[in-house]
């Protein structure tokens, strides 16, 4: 009995101490603090750090002081902090918090990101919004399938709120990091934003930045680049702690110069990643010399030091945010003058800043609550408990991509699942699969040759609750383009016209004949052809089509987007025409899936994305899709007035069933 007591209390002694090591408390006052400094840090280093965005790309920037004058200009004309992509992204994801609760769904943010975010997106983001409005969900609109900036810096400077509202709790931290991240990103791309989440939530209880950065990429697999690269900045500073331009020209030379044509950009989210480490290791802590240094260190400078300094924030709170910047003129008696003035998004309610603090406190307990936490008050004032081992989950929802692409007689291998439910109970419970198809686990195989359309209803199940959905499989006839001859609008794309543009896409993805429209690759290296013949932003159509030698019926054609740029690549309206039996080229009458987008404006337009146009069937020695190119006037001024191209992966012809002939 003796020993059974004795070992009794040691296992409650051991149990008490675990749940001693495992919860932290901090209390209300300091987490309002602290939390303050975080958003005041970011608007801190975003508007001063703006200016100088992109400017010291092949060399550094000076040691500075740096002088500001284009960011008081504008704090002046809005009388307070002007909304940036920085920030204000972050403030409408604080706004779906509050709508939506503290976990949204993929759908959700969708949806968010469609109402809020209608222009003033670039890379990534902009590629990823596009995706939505075709119709996916993420994280399928952060995939490097579709997403041709999946490794672009978009996801670490728009991210931060998740980790700073899961104060103490690393493992949540890096988890919706993550999960956030893939909305626009994908791979390697999304692990800069999982260190600075667990940085962020860590430094609530850790001044250390050393230790920060170290315990942050062990969230990381150990084989991860963007962790490897970490590495190799600390390994730096510890060879040179004097001398960051030593630093800088190491990481450049690795990342920049003789970084992979395919990931090679200035916005590249290892490159700047390593920026950020290597600002705040030469800050070393200091916030005048941290944003000073990251300025300096160059490339897509602002967002490093608005992220950087939102950790500093936190770890000094408030007060550590200097006042020369926070209230830059005389009137001023608040930091940014208690203002924060939406510029950039749509249906974004201009903010007191005191105001957009308390409400992230509010959902920073809600997040601890609710992952085992709890709020005590002793001697009339507040403390929240934190359990440090609390991990992220994420919402099980249906998730998004592109249609199955099911041709008579192809092989088909096609998932339903993604990365953050491909963990779940698949089930098909409505509707019947086309002979030869079967579906396990999200996962759809086989070969058939049935045309037609098959309604299905899928279950997910986590063995608690249970989702279904419809979705409609689309079996199309044989392709027959390859049997035919390409005709295209322009044959060449002239590289010279090209090169001179403001490109933001991999040269790798460029194919100098339009003949690969024909080849059956969809996306990826040597898939796109650019219609680029001569420098000339008068408008102009394009067309891009097949010829037979002999009559051929049918009744569907695709059109695949390649990648797009910034400036175009696009087309302002589309339509399919065939060759009549009098030799004419005349316009048929379809029906277009998924709809064409609503507007030609280049934030919703879908890279890599595929358009089906339906029709009665039609005997034909020619067929063709054909349209206005898009002339995007605002980027005359990095393109040299090119706008008038249309960028296509893939153009397919399908016979209609009848004339379909079975294996």
């Amino acid at each position: 009995m003796k020993k059974t007591a004795f070992l009794l209390l040691a296992l409650g002694i051991l149990f008490s101490c675990t749940l001693k090591v495992q919860e932290k408390e901090i209390s209300y006052d300091e987490l309002r603090d602290k939390i303050a400094g975080a958003w005041l840090g970011q608007m801190v280093g975003n508007i001063y750090g703006l200016e100088y965005e992109n400017d010291f790309v092949d060399e550094p920037g000076p040691d500075g002081p740096f002088t500001f004058e284009k960011s008081m200009t504008k704090m002046a004309a809005v009388d307070g902090a002007f909304s940036d992509d920085d920030t204000d992204v972050e403030y409408i994801y604080l706004l779906m918090m509050e709508k939506y609760g503290v976990e949204p769904t993929y759908a959700q943010m969708r949806e968010g990101w469609m109402y809020h975010i209608r222009d003033r997106v670039w890379l990534a983001n902009r590629a990823s919004l596009g995706l939505m409005h075709y119709g996916l969900t993420p994280p399928f609109t952060g995939d490097m399938r579709y997403n041709p900036h999946w490794f672009q810096i978009d996801p670490q400077l728009i991210n931060e709120i998740w980790s700073y509202t899961a104060p103490g709790m690393p493992a949540y931290a890096a988890g919706i990091s993550e999960w956030a991240a893939r909305i626009t990103s994908d791979s390697w791309a999304t692990s800069p934003t999982v260190v600075y989440g667990v940085m962020y939530a860590e430094a609530f209880f850790e001044k250390d930045l050393r230790k920060l950065i170290e315990h942050a990429i062990s969230y990381l697999p150990k084989n991860d680049r963007y962790a490897q690269t970490v590495r190799e900045c600390l390994a730096l500073y510890d060879r040179y702690p004097d001398d960051w331009r030593a630093a800088r020209k190491a990481i450049a030379d690795k990342y920049w110069f003789n970084e992979p044509s395919v990931t090679k950009t200035i916005w590249n989210a290892n490159l700047n990643g390593a920026m950020g480490i290597l600002s705040m290791l030469y800050g070393g802590g200091d916030f005048e010399k941290t944003l000073n240094v990251g300025c300096a260190l160059g490339f897509d400078a602002d967002n490093q030091t608005a992220t950087v300094c939102g950790i500093l924030g936190v770890i000094g709170g408030q007060a550590c945010v200097p006042t020369e910047y926070s209230i830059a003129f005389p009137h001023w008696t608040k930091p940014f003058n208690d203002r924060y003035i939406n510029v950039t998004r749509y249906d974004m309610p201009d903010a007191s800043i005191e105001d957009m603090i308390d409400r992230t406190v509010a959902l920073a307990v809600q997040v601890v609550e609710a992952r085992g936490g709890r709020t005590v008050e002793r001697d009339g004032k507040k403390y929240l408990v934190i359990n440090t081992k609390a991990d992220f989950n994420p919402p099980m929802e249906f998730c998004v991509g592109p249609e199955p692409r099911i041709v008579c007689g192809e092989k088909v291998n096609y998932d339903f699942s993604c990365v953050t439910n491909a963990r779940y109970d698949w089930k098909m419970v409505g509707g019947t699969l086309p002979k030869g198809l079967k579906f396990r686990r999200g996962h759809l195989s086989g070969v058939t040759t049935e045309v037609g359309e098959f309604p299905i209803r899928l279950s997910l199940s986590n063995g608690k609750e249970t989702l279904e959905k419809d979705f409609n499989l689309i079996v199309r006839g044989r392709n027959i383009a390859p049997k035919g001859h390409v005709i295209a609008s322009a044959r060449e794309t002239n590289f010279a016209v090209l090169d001179s543009c403001w490109t933001t896409n991999s040269h790798s993805y460029y194919a100098r004949s339009v003949d690969v429209i024909a080849d059956g690759i969809l996306d990826g290296e040597g898939s796109c052809f650019y219609s680029l013949t001569e420098k000339s932003n008068a408008p102009k159509v394009d067309w891009f089509g097949y010829e037979w030698d002999e009559p051929v019926t049918v009744d569907l054609v695709s059109f695949h987007y390649g990648c797009l740029e910034e400036f175009g690549g696009w087309y302002s309206d589309m339509w399919v025409e065939y060759r009549n039996p009098f030799g004419d080229w005349q316009r048929l009458n379809t029906v277009v899936h998924p709809a064409l987008p609503e507007s030609d404006i280049v934030f919703i337009q879908p890279h890599f994305a595929e358009f089906l146009f339906f029709f009665n069937p039609v005997r034909t020695t020619g067929i063709r899709v054909i349209g206005h190119d898009k002339v995007q006037e605002h980027w005359n001024k990095y393109t040299k007035n090119v706008s008038s191209f249309i960028s296509v992966s893939e153009v397919q012809v399908y016979e209609a069933p009848e004339t379909s002939e079975a294996q």
